[in-house]
């Protein structure tokens, strides 16, 4: 007798697209092997990011769909690849799942990704209609990230400015020749790149969608690029397109083809996790510690060291910058010393208004670890 199978309802639709959505992570940062999502209403999953103060909290995240056209080898949700349930949800759907979440004060707002499901403009048209009732039915005024799918029209962009707090396109790895590695169906240039620069125009000081936060992320380790070139690229998204935050996440072995870079490198997941964790510390010191990209040193092999994180590694490099006086430097060299972070040189410098000494680093309320690593650069 054949199978008569109902159509998954609301709930196993949620299931099934929130649980896929940890393939397009965008998380905070982890070198550990914890699953960091956390579960609410319903049992669904909530999914944690990293915020532009540095903190993190919880977003109501999911695939609008899983069904896609694109052959990105990383990517267990690839077409031709066997998935276990392919469905997708309404405008209507993702409008009545998120709501209790946001009323209940357990997110703080809504992240919307997609499969290509027919072709870029479709996929965007789902989650822009979703993203129309939310602002203008429900008057909903939270955050409201969405990813931009690659190769979406200039009409699709610029409709997504205009709803969005934050939006994000996937560079996903350093450069064309490593891109061609992942995938057969998207085009560099066209797909990521020129929507990428349209993004920083329309964001940019002074038009009419500054306000809007801007982001990428890369697969770390899908294709066999270098963190140098990682970091290269990292400082150009920053300086000339203007990005607010950069995400990695990285590959885990078992989850694309055979033939992929990652998939036959010598690095274990664990490595990939603790490149992971050294890629955001780097990132942290292009944008709140005022190093250069040309400034993070790597090993022979053009990697980030795993072993130190990256501005000790720097510090080791630069023996004539120590000590520094706690007591005379200024605001840059203090964020130059392994252990002080952006508060605690604040603390110092308003400690020395004045007139005033600095014994000790106990006294700002530095103490363990970071206290003793930072004794090792500093004169007080």
């Amino acid at each position: 007798m054949p199978v008569i199978r109902s159509a998954p309802g609301l709930q196993d639709k949620l299931g099934i697209l929130s649980a896929d959505a940890q393939y397009d992570l965008s998380c905070a940062c982890s070198c550990g092997s914890g699953d960091p999502r956390r579960r609410g209403l319903d049992n669904r999953w909530l999914y944690p990011v990293t915020l532009q103060s540095g903190g993190h909290s919880l977003m109501f995240k999911t695939l609008v769909s899983n069904v896609c056209t694109n052959d990105c080898k990383y990517c267990p949700l690839r077409a031709g690849h066997d998935v276990t349930a392919r469905c997708s949800l309404a405008p209507e759907e993702i409008v009545r799942a998120f709501l209790p979440y946001w009323k209940s004060g357990q997110v703080i707002g809504l992240f919307l990704t997609s499969g290509v499901c027919g072709n870029p403009d479709a996929a965007m048209d789902r989650m822009l209609a979703a993203a129309e009732l939310l602002r203008r039915r429900e008057r909903y005024r939270g955050i409201l990230h969405l990813k931009i799918i690659p190769g979406a029209s200039d009409a699709a962009i610029d409709r997504a400015l205009a709803l969005a707090s934050g939006v994000s396109l996937n560079i996903e790895t350093a450069g064309e020749s490593h891109f061609a590695k992942l995938t057969t169906r998207k085009d560099y240039r066209q797909s990521i790149i020129r929507p990428l620069r349209r993004i920083a125009a329309l964001t940019a000081k002074g038009a009419r969608y500054e306000r809007v936060k801007t982001s990428t992320q890369f697969v770390v380790g899908a294709s066999d690029e270098t963190d140098r070139e990682v970091v290269r690229y990292m400082g150009g998204l920053y300086g000339r397109l203007g990005l607010k935050g950069i995400y990695f996440s990285a590959y885990q072995r078992g989850l694309g083809t055979p033939d992929l870079p990652g998939e036959n490198s010598a690095a274990s997941n664990a490595d990939l996790l603790a490149r992971e964790h050294r890629l955001y510390q780097t990132d942290y010191l292009l944008r709140k510690y005022g190093f250069a990209a040309e400034e993070i040193g790597f090993d022979a092999a053009g990697n980030l060291p795993l072993d130190i994180d990256p501005k000790e590694h720097w510090a080791r490099r630069h023996p004539e910058r120590f000590p520094v006086d706690v007591n005379r430097a200024g605001r840059v060299e203090l964020l130059r010393v392994p252990g002080l972070g952006p508060v605690t040189v604040r603390r110092i410098l308003a400690a020395r208004q004045g007139g005033g000494r600095l014994r000790s680093l106990e006294s700002l309320g530095l103490r363990g670890a970071r206290a003793r690593k930072a004794a090792a650069w500093i004169a007080v």
